[in-house]
């Protein structure tokens, strides 16, 4: 238990919060209630996925087993989707009542070199044998597991598996849909005096100080991955452009001290370390044999890092102060590319970065209008299709759930089969 006056790292701070006994994650009936994902958006998430799905599974050659597993979880509301989709028929649905429409071709794709290029991979066939000339359904040889610290929920399908640990060789798709931003980080702004300092965090009461210079590992993250103008490192000017996170007023109040004990004045800008979000996604890719690992969360690149950071809270629908007191989402924005490095260097093969409009239109969301001719023939089934599109249409919106990161990092396969649109 936390009192008035403690102050802790923000890292520290929000792992206690999130994860620590009757954390945010791990108590009460889950984030669904308090923020809302793609995959609580629109079915057509789950639709969209599963047709990713079909492609890890045709690129891997129809292995005997295909693993889905589902990075934090939440209460299984993906897994629940693809296990009543492929219990249905195995395929998902392509109507213009579920939003999907038919993949467009000539769509660029946006890949990055690889860290370190490997050997060319096949795209067919495992080693273990040639595929069948007529595969086993998917449905029948799925295998989707579950990862998260909350307890299994009530009501879930039995064919899936709930852990609290990414296994270890996975075959086939990982997927890590606002999992990242939810990694605890530290927090540290730049001094003149002796470069960057970590924020410390008073958890009951979302108050921070100024406290030590970060250590070697964290200053080399920051000057390679969150760089500072000059103007920025005295309190006096800014990084230059960036999104700054909707943050009420009070969420922070910076009360840093000199060596002499007068306060001073809070400095311009803040950072938030993702050296650790490199290091779990890192170690994601690393549970994987061959496949795919797909992160979809929201973020920025180095040229456009936030001035002032992103740090902020959600609580019963509405933003609000980042308290790490454990009665709110505490969340930051994922620095993308600098996780898509390290997850490039544990698979040395190319990684790519697209938007979530960009990847769903390429899986058959597009979000258009049914034709009005359908309102004359079946009008409830044109209201239907209405409102499918406009689902889809929050999926694919630009300036929201649209605008987030998917990163695609092949793992044991061609990348050129994902990177193809």
């Amino acid at each position: 238990m936390t009192r008035p006056g403690d102050l802790l790292p923000w890292r520290v701070a929000m792992d206690r919060a999130l994860y620590g006994p009757g954390g945010f994650f791990v108590s009460g009936p889950g984030p669904a209630d308090h923020f809302r994902t793609s995959v609580h958006a629109s079915p057509a998430f789950a639709a969209a996925l599963l047709r990713l799905v079909e492609q890890v599974d045709a690129a891997l050659g129809h292995p005997a087993r295909l693993d889905v597993v589902d990075v934090g979880a939440g209460r299984g509301e993906l897994l629940r989707a693809l296990s009543a989709a492929l219990g249905v028929a195995g395929v998902p649905a392509r109507s213009g009542r579920s939003g999907l429409i038919p993949p467009q071709a000539g769509s660029p794709a946006t890949p990055t070199p690889p860290a370190a290029a490997r050997p060319p991979l096949s795209s067919g066939p495992s080693s273990a044998g040639p595929a069948p000339s007529a595969p086993v359904p998917l449905a029948s040889r799925v295998r989707l597991t579950a990862v998260e610290k909350a307890a299994r929920p009530g009501g879930l399908p039995e064919r899936i598996r709930w852990v609290d640990e990414i296994p270890s060789g996975i075959t086939g798709l990982l997927v890590a849909t606002e999992w990242l931003d939810n990694v605890p980080l530290d927090v540290a702004v730049p001094t003149t005096a002796d470069g960057w300092r970590h924020l410390l965090v008073d958890p009951a009461t979302g108050a921070e100080t100024v406290g030590e210079p970060v250590d070697p590992a964290d200053a080399d993250w920051l000057a390679r991955w969150w760089p500072v103008s000059a103007a920025g490192t005295d309190g006096t000017g800014s990084t230059g452009p960036g999104f700054r996170a909707d943050r009420s007023a009070e969420g922070s109040s910076l009360t840093a001290r000199s060596r002499s004990g007068r306060p001073e004045p809070p400095t311009a800008v803040r950072a938030e370390i993702g050296r650790t979000r490199d290091d779990a996604w890192a170690e994601a890719v690393r549970k994987l044999d061959r496949g795919l690992a797909l992160a979809v969360d929201y973020g920025h690149l180095r040229d456009e890092r936030p001035i002032d950071g992103t740090l902020t809270g959600y609580r019963g629908g509405r933003q609000v102060p980042p308290v790490p007191d454990g009665s709110c989402d505490v969340t930051a924005h994922v620095a993308v590319d600098s996780v898509a490095s390290a997850g490039a260097a544990v698979a040395r093969c190319a990684y790519s970065l697209v938007s979530q409009r960009e990847a769903l239109r390429a899986l058959g969301a597009d979000g258009g209008r049914p034709p009005l001719s359908l309102a004359a023939t079946d009008p409830a089934g044109y209201v239907r299709a209405l409102a499918a599109a406009s689902a889809v249409g929050e999926l694919t919106d630009p300036a929201g759930l649209g605008g987030h990161w998917w990163l695609r990092q092949p793992v044991g396969v061609d990348p050129a089969v994902f990177m193809a649109r």
